[in-house]
């Protein structure tokens, strides 16, 4: 319909049975034609295209009313039988439309999900929006957490149905005069929705939609002595907050605003409005959801059941509501729906029902496609999605910045970017047969660039966590990324993250968190693509991940990665190859560090054999296998044994390594200790003198080397006898690791403990206690209360404490850590024994003589037990066993029935 004084050209129609004919008015004159059956209105001239001699013809209509023509047109007042033209002007004249009552409602609201769930954050809303006031609904990164900024916002959470919900509830109960619910997915489509409510409210242009919007917009706007509306315009999956330029609703005392969407730009944050964060559901709010929906096909499972259902689909109202009606359709039980979701082989079309609930328009897994497709077309153009492929392969909880902007991400991107366009440039390449990819650098700020595009459409949460920058990302996000990849392209991608994951991988466990947060990426990148990292040999991260687990006192944990590690690459690589080797070498070790010597020294024994087999006697690895051959043997109590295997080692290596050869170095450096524990003080003391300098020589005076070097020298000093040439020594020796390594590194706190303790040697008992209390608390805060140097610690000042004349306070304090240390490293680990032995002589000392002899006993029967009779340490227990015995006088026959009964 359009006014008159504007003309609308019918298009040319092509008709087959008769010619096109002209149609216009000629010398018309201007008239009145009364309304009647049949009256003509203008006699028009029908011509050919060659003009002058056509018929004239007469349009006769029927049913007229009245209608006025002007000079040059003719008007008609009633029905046309028949009009044959190739071009028609057509003007019609309408009278203005009356605006609609209130209350008036444009749109209609979605109707509202099956089972639907209260929720706090609809408190939230109605506090934002009561009074006018505009409401942006996002997704929080946390349910119920609900701090100053804005976080994650992505598809699913139900941020539609709350704003249904809030609308409903205020049109059912009066509260609204005029209720406008848009879709805002373009600006066509809110510019749409405008020009009908101004149509519809105030009288607004038919024929310009984007002025009859402007018409209300300014409509909505409050008029000084005007009647006050009470409105409500919601404005559903905003996509681009810039499609509401110049439509954002007025703020109006009367007027409310309320908008979901998966953006968080800053232009969100103007304007005075507020943020509401809408999170997945609660543990209890998905399990409740999931009990409501399967109540109504009367189904019902266990509380441990739905939750466990939950955790899996992240606990997304979408992926919930769709799963619900899965399990309704198929009639299969919660435990066969996770199996079906965990298998790596299943599509995801095959997890959903073949009809979607509550009206929904796309399955979980496409529901975030095309926010991945805008974030890719954010500067920089064409990064968002190669980093967020990467993201969909490492821990959702927190993947470390500086992962994705290592060296092995850049050149992976930059390879990216070169396909990429090769591809566009092959029209090119066929005139110019010269014409080379362009290859364009990626740098670590374009990755930032491509995070922040992927956090601003809610992809995902690019935020600070503690002193790091952090990436975190839903894992149903992750599993719909992942699913289209090609068996090549999720190796590819993998092996990639397991390359960055491993360039920033501290060389020494010098951020406890950090290290903790890589361990579980890889644990991630091991469960979503383990048949990646073996291909075509196993990944060195695997290797790194579960060493860090026994440097991070772990040592129960790192055996049983690497027990793990041995199974699968013995499956695939055989017995015999060089992964399993690897493999097998360190799961030797941490079950040696672990206490079960004796099993450490089977293993290396059988590992010096296989690799002598395979690689070959002299092999480096082989004997490396020979050294650690060597210190477990020392460690079991043959220390004779050890002195003579390192003795041995060192010819060879100096023969096929050379002397100056790291691992030569490092043989000489155990030579040295052994000898000490042998009795050999001087020539310790004498070897670590020689070593020393060639370290020096070879590595640097600030290597860690040539720094633990140092260390050993100055304990060997004091072994010797000069315990205050030691702290010296130490005193020094701190200064320089500080400088070199930094406060917080494991071996600077290793130095100021070995300060203490040659300080109290020295008789100085009151600044090793204060060192050592010291000590205790920056372990906690950088290692953590289980790790082994932290209980060390405990361990030492608790003796100090003895020694500075608190036996009592010494017993107490062993007794509180002898549980911790056989929570965290075994009842029969070395250092535990020690403990007993250590809390026995304290009980001793603070008076009970008789429950020291007793503890002794039972620690005897244990040591011999686990170390063997002939160990150090267990002669050590039987003779402060005897020594206890007199002091508790008791009869030489009780350590006789000691020693029987053991």
């Amino acid at each position: 319909m359009h006014e008159a004084g504007k003309r609308h050209v019918i298009p040319r129609r092509k008709r087959q049975s008769r010619p096109q004919m002209n149609l216009e008015a000629r010398a018309s004159g201007t008239a009145l034609v009364p309304s009647g059956e049949g009256a003509p209105t203008n006699s028009l001239r029908s011509a050919s295209q060659q003009g002058d001699t056509a018929a004239v013809r007469t349009v006769l209509v029927v049913g007229t009313g009245e209608s006025n023509a002007s000079e040059g047109a003719f008007s008609n007042t009633g029905y046309v039988h028949h009009v044959s033209a190739s071009t028609l002007n057509i003007i019609q004249q309408r009278t203005p439309r009356e605006p609609a009552p209130w209350p008036h409602q444009v749109g209609v609201i979605p109707p509202r999900a099956q089972a639907f769930q209260e929720r706090p954050e609809a408190a939230l809303l109605r506090s934002a929006v009561e009074g006018g006031g505009t409401a942006v609904l996002h997704q929080s990164e946390q349910s119920g957490d609900i701090p100053g900024k804005v976080l994650a916002g992505m598809g699913g959470v139900g941020k539609t149905q709350l704003a249904a919900d809030y609308a409903r509830a205020a049109w059912d109960t009066g509260d609204l005069d005029v209720l406008v619910w848009i879709t805002a997915s373009t600006r066509l489509s809110v510019v749409s929705s405008y020009a009908r409510a101004g149509r519809d409210l105030c009288r607004a242009d038919r024929d310009d939609s984007e002025e009859a919007a402007r018409a209300f917009v300014a409509w909505l706007t409050p008029k000084a002595g005007g009647q006050a509306c009470r409105w409500l315009v919601v404005l559903d999956d905003l996509v681009d907050p810039d499609d509401l330029q110049g439509l954002w609703p007025p703020a109006s005392p009367h007027g409310q605003t309320l908008v979901t969407t998966r953006r968080r730009d800053a232009a969100l944050l103007g304007g005075g409005r507020h943020l509401i964060k809408v999170g997945v559901y609660t543990d209890t709010e998905a399990a409740e959801y999931l009990r409501a929906s399967l109540a109504d096909h009367n189904r019902s499972e266990t509380t441990r059941e739905l939750q466990a259902l939950a955790h899996d689909l992240g606990h997304l109202p979408l992926a919930l509501a769709q799963a619900a009606a899965y399990l309704a359709d198929s009639g299969k039980d919660t435990e066969a729906y996770r199996s079906l979701l965990a298998d790596r082989g299943t599509l995801l079309a095959d997890t959903v029902p073949e009809r979607l609930p509550d009206g929904q328009d796309d399955p979980w897994a496409a529901a975030w496609s095309l926010s991945v497709d805008r974030a890719d077309s954010i500067r920089p153009v064409g990064l968002a999605r190669p980093v967020l492929n990467l993201a969909a392969v490492l821990d959702a909880n927190g993947i470390p910045q500086c992962v994705l902007t290592s060296q092995p991400v850049l050149d992976y991107l930059t390879d990216y970017r070169t396909r990429r366009h090769s591809r566009a440039r092959r029209w090119l390449a066929l005139l110019v047969k010269w014409c080379t990819p362009v290859r364009q650098l990626t740098t670590p700020d374009e990755v930032i660039g491509a995070l922040r595009a992927l956090h601003r459409l809610s992809l995902i949460d690019h935020v600070r966590a503690g002193d790091i920058e952090e990436v975190r990302v839903h894992q149903l996000i992750q599993r719909a990324v992942r699913s289209p990849f090609a068996s090549h392209e999720l190796t590819r991608v993998a092996r990639v993250a397991a390359d960055a994951l491993l360039a920033v991988w501290p060389e020494f466990g010098r951020h406890a968190t950090s290290v903790q947060d890589l361990r579980a990426n890889v644990e991630t990148l091991t469960h979503c693509a383990d048949e990646a990292l073996y291909q075509p040999d196993a990944h060195e991260v695997l290797y790194r991940a579960g060493r860090s687990l026994g440097d991070a006192g772990q040592v129960t944990a790192a055996v049983q990665h690497f027990e793990r590690l041995v199974d699968t690459t013995t499956h695939r690589f055989g017995i015999d190859g060089p992964d399993t080797l690897a493999a097998r070498g360190n799961l030797a070790y941490w079950r040696g560090r672990s206490g079960n010597v004796r099993g450490a020294i089977v293993a290396f024994e059988q590992l010096c054999i296989d690799r002598a087999r395979v690689l070959g006697e002299y092999h480096p690895n082989t004997l490396a296998a020979r050294g650690n051959l060597s210190r477990w043997t020392g460690e079991a109590g043959d220390v004779a044994g050890a002195v003579s295997a390192y003795e041995d080692l060192l010819l060879d290596q100096e023969r096929e390594l050379g002397p100056d050869h790291p691992e030569t170095l490092t043989t000489r450096h155990n030579l040295a200790y052994w000898r000490g524990q042998s009795g050999d003080i001087a020539g310790a003391v004498e070897a670590c003198q020689e070593l020393l300098a060639d370290e020096a020589r070879v590595f640097g005076k600030d290597h860690p080397e040539t720094l633990s070097a140092r260390a050993n020298l100055a304990r060997w000093k004091g072994e010797a006898g000069d315990s205050a040439g030691a702290a010296a020594a130490f005193e020094q020796l701190l200064a320089d690791r500080q400088r070199v390594l930094g406060n917080n590194h494991p071996e600077t706190l290793v130095t100021r403990g070995d300060l203490a303790r040659w300080q109290g040697e020295a008789g100085e008992l009151s600044r090793a206690v204060g060192g050592f209390e010291a000590l205790l608390a920056d372990a906690i805060k950088v290692l953590g209360e289980d790790h082994p140097e932290t209980l060390a610690t405990r361990g030492n000042l608790a003796r100090w404490q003895g020694e500075n004349g608190d036996p009592a306070g010494a017993a107490a304090a062993t007794d509180k850590l002898l549980p911790d240390m056989t929570r965290i490293l075994g009842k029969d680990h070395p250092h535990t024994l020690t403990a007993r032995h250590n809390l026995a002589r304290w009980q001793g000392e603070a008076g009970d003589p008789v429950g020291a002899w007793k503890a002794l006993q039972q620690l005897l029967a244990d040591r011999q037990r686990v170390l063997g009779g002939n160990h150090p340490q267990t002669h050590a227990t039987a003779h402060s066993l005897t020594e206890w015995r007199q002091r508790a006088n008791v009869p030489d026959r009780s350590d006789r029935d000691s020693g029987d009964r053991t």
